[in-house]
């Protein structure tokens, strides 16, 4: 079997294992929000999110070396190199135990300050806000340790360990729901105490598969200056790109709380589950596309990773399309049925990141191929001058008493520049063709984007509020993205693929009925 051939079938096999993740996690995770709002209260669960936001702020280090460690990983994977993979295995775990050390000291301090002199948060509730925060630097701090386990597995695209563990986490989450339900405790610490308990179980459990499985994955204490330099240099670069998404995430998040109160931020949290769903349907498909662009770099075939870039930037749009158009225009009705009682400024909110997110997952496979190369230090500058506006922006305009939605006008402002500017650096790394991505790729997006919510939205304006409308703008919206990819969203070879896929399956389904 020709190697190309096996690299699309294993990509195809990872998403499948993928999307049986995402729609197991995503029932749980659609109940378990309900009932933790509810049984919070709109409130409470306002408070454990500006709380857990501020720690999540330094998940910015966390992102970094997660993505220099698999960076790393798939690299020497590529290069089929085991005396190299041990050594950044090694290495990646003292660097991750230090960091979990300093940082957690770090975040202590500065969050037992800002806590209790710049939150906005109603006073009874700071001594519950204080034990979320313990519980949220001990989460953060077990979640650090997990880096390298996570990297080796999705390195190896073990995708269906990885799904497992992905919905045993989701299914202890589930319990702890009904946990959090009976006991006669304060919610809100119970719920920061169940989480805590559950990153270390998966902790522990992810630490004795990689030692069992992956043979590289054998602590040796020994430092290796030069890779040790590489890989810190690689992290702190990259730390630049990260912390600007954290800043104009996380960081804007802190400011509607200093600026509105937490029941802004339970809105923010709100808008911020629907849209993890829906990212999580593009993210399975480049999570399991990720590693063949980084090991097609590492054999040197650029023709093979251009194809997946292309492919992939395509899909990964449609797949987010696909849910965006019906949730965005359906939003009240979803969101009611969902949640039952739903927070003020939900709907909007949930509207504006869903149009953010789905704009910014263009560049997934373009940042992949830049970090592939190792040579990113001037990209990240780039993207990070571009990147970082979002936070001050939205400062000046809350101070200017602007309401707490331009935040998002700004991110989707900003986050669609950065489409351009990615493409202008990436283009000489990798030896990208820019012309035909910019018209094989946002181009066709673009129109099958533009055409699908046009003849949804008639649908929609049509129709009068009710579940029924919901159903019919969903088959319609779904309806006219198939047809519109069809015929003019991909490529002449890809359409033929899909058309035989298609016939193929019809021809098993009618030999299974004859």
């Amino acid at each position: 079997m020709p190697e190309s051939s096996y690299n699309i079938k294993r990509v195809a096999k990872n998403t499948v294992i993928l999307y049986v993740r995402m729609f197991f996690m995503m029932l749980i995770s659609l109940y378990t929000t309900r009932v933790i709002l509810n049984t919070l209260g709109v409130e409470d669960y306002g408070v454990y999110n500006v709380v857990g936001g501020f720690v999540g702020m330094f998940g910015i280090l966390t992102s970094s070396l997660s993505t220099a460690i698999s960076r790393f990983i798939t690299f020497g994977l590529g290069k089929r190199d085991l005396e190299a993979l041990q050594k950044i295995y090694s290495t990646a775990i003292i660097i991750q135990i230090s960091m979990a050390i300093i940082v957690g000291l770090l975040i202590e301090g500065i969050g037992f300050w800002y806590l209790y002199n710049k939150m906005n948060i109603p006073a009874e509730r700071i001594p519950a806000a204080f034990w979320v925060l313990q519980c949220s630097i001990v989460t953060f701090g077990l979640g650090l340790l997990c880096v390298p386990y996570n990297a080796e597995i999705v390195a190896h695209e073990k995708m269906d360990v990885f799904a497992y563990f992905s919905i045993l986490d989701a299914a202890i989450a589930l319990s702890n729901v009904f946990i959090l339900k009976a006991a006669p405790f304060d919610k809100l610490i119970l719920y920061a105490v169940l989480c805590m308990c559950t990153s270390l179980l998966m902790r522990i459990l992810y630490a004795v598969y990689c030692r069992k499985h992956f043979e590289e994955c054998r602590f040796r204490f020994a430092f290796e200056k030069g890779l040790l330099k590489e890989m810190g240099s690689f992290a702190g670069w990259n730390f630049l790109g990260q912390g600007a998404w954290i800043l104009n995430t996380t960081g804007v998040n802190l400011l509607v709380n200093y600026f509105f109160g937490v029941t802004f931020n339970a809105a923010r949290g709100i808008a911020d589950q629907v849209n993890g769903a829906i990212s999580k349907l593009a993210g399975n498909f480049t999570a399991a596309m990720n590693p063949q662009i980084t090991k097609t770099y590492a054999e040197g075939n650029l023709e093979a990773m251009h194809s997946l870039i292309f492919r992939g930037t395509r899909l990964a749009n449609y797949l987010m399309i696909l849910l965006a158009i019906p949730i965005c225009l359906e939003a009240p009705t979803v969101l009611r049925l969902w949640l039952g009682n739903v927070p003020e400024h939900a709907v909007l909110f949930t509207r504006l990141v869903i149009i953010g997110s789905v704009i910014n997952s263009s560049g997934g496979p373009l940042v992949t191929a830049q970090l592939a190369t190792g040579n990113i230090k001037r990209y990240q500058i780039i993207i990070t001058l571009f990147g970082l506006w979002v936070f001050p922006l939205s400062w000046i305009a809350f101070k200017m008493g602007l309401p707490a939605q331009w935040s998002y006008y700004f991110f989707i402002a900003v986050y669609s520049v950065l489409i351009f500017v990615r493409i202008y650096l990436v283009k000489d790394l990798i030896q990208l063709p820019w012309i035909k991505y910019c018209v094989a790729v946002l181009g066709r997006i673009v129109a099958v984007a533009t055409t699908a919510s046009v003849i949804s939205a008639i649908a929609h304006f049509t129709l009068e509020e009710s579940v029924i409308r919901v159903i019919i703008v969903t088959f319609v919206s779904t309806l006219t993205l198939g047809t519109c990819v069809l015929l003019f969203g991909v490529e002449k070879q890809e359409r033929a693929a899909l058309i035989a896929y298609a016939e193929n399956i019809k021809a098993k389904i009618l030999r299974k009925n004859v």
